[in-house]
């Protein structure tokens, strides 16, 4: 049973609301993670806050928030005054304003989260909400706080739910007119098309064994050596891995080659 947990509020679109339950599209629970120890002695490590004038320990009680003003001088913000500002869209998304789909670049994606129906009682509006977008065409925007800040967020339909995705602040993303106007924009016609060859020969239907990691692959290697005291095993490389390509003087030739062997690698008894 997939997990509802996470979060749970309500869906508004005008007059028309419904119980939603929100958990995270993406999730760490299987990757590998290790803790600081005392080498000494194999013990685990607290990490704890230290003043840094008096280098004494603070204990949680005695910390609080602040914001720097100029150096060495802070603002104190206390929990009491960070509620009294927080938004009202703790625990509802109330959907302000529709975009067409296709309109918003990636680049402004941050996290996805799958959105469902939390009540029987509510899964016809719901379900009107999710297919009215998907037959215009539009994504919703709202605003929710969402670990501890509030976010603009994106409401796109997913099959039988609804995809909520944080979305970066306008003044979180750079513009790239100032990273790629000084890049020459020319590229030889004949190289473009030795280039095209060689992507049409890697390309495949997405599936997604396509990003797995070879790390973590290679880390439970490793872990089950260390558990049978054995040496560890070299690391496991998949395709790309090796060493680093030295500059190539002509990319012509280099390109063709890669050709060649793109062509001897898909011929039967490869």
């Amino acid at each position: 049973m997939a997990s509802r947990g996470f979060w749970k509020g309500y869906l508004k679109l005008s007059l028309v609301t419904c119980p939603v339950a929100m958990t995270p599209a993406t999730g760490e629970a299987e990757k590998i993670r290790f803790h600081t120890l005392n080498k000494a002695t194999g013990n685990r490590v607290e990490g704890i806050y230290i003043d840094a004038e008096s280098g004494r320990r603070v204990d949680d009680d005695d910390q609080a928030r602040g914001y720097e003003r100029e150096p060495g001088n802070y603002v104190v913000i206390e929990d009491d005054e960070l509620d009294a500002v927080a938004l009202e869209s703790t625990r509802t998304i109330d959907i302000e304003t529709f975009v067409r789909a296709d309109s918003i670049e990636w680049l402004w994606y941050d996290k996805p989260h799958f959105l469902m129906p939390d009540d029987p009682v509510g899964e016809e509006a719901f379900a009107v909400i999710r297919e009215a977008m998907a037959v215009t065409g539009t994504v919703g925007l709202s605003r929710l706080v969402m670990y501890r800040r509030e976010r603009p967020v994106m409401l796109e339909s997913r099959e039988r739910g609804i995809v909520l995705w944080t979305l970066h602040y306008a003044d979180e993303l750079r513009a790239p007119e100032g990273y790629f106007e000084d890049i020459d924009g020319k590229a030889d016609p004949d190289l473009v098309g030795l280039v095209s060859r060689l992507i049409d020969r890697r390309t495949r239907d997405w599936d997604r064994t396509l990003v797995h990691d070879p790390l973590q692959e290679n880390l439970r290697a490793l872990i089950e050596d260390k558990k049978k005291r054995r040496r560890p095993t070299k690391a496991r490389h998949g395709r790309g891995g090796g060493e680093t390509p030295t500059n190539v003087v002509d990319i012509t030739a280099a390109l063709k080659k890669s050709l060649a062997a793109e062509e001897a690698r898909k011929r039967p008894g490869k």
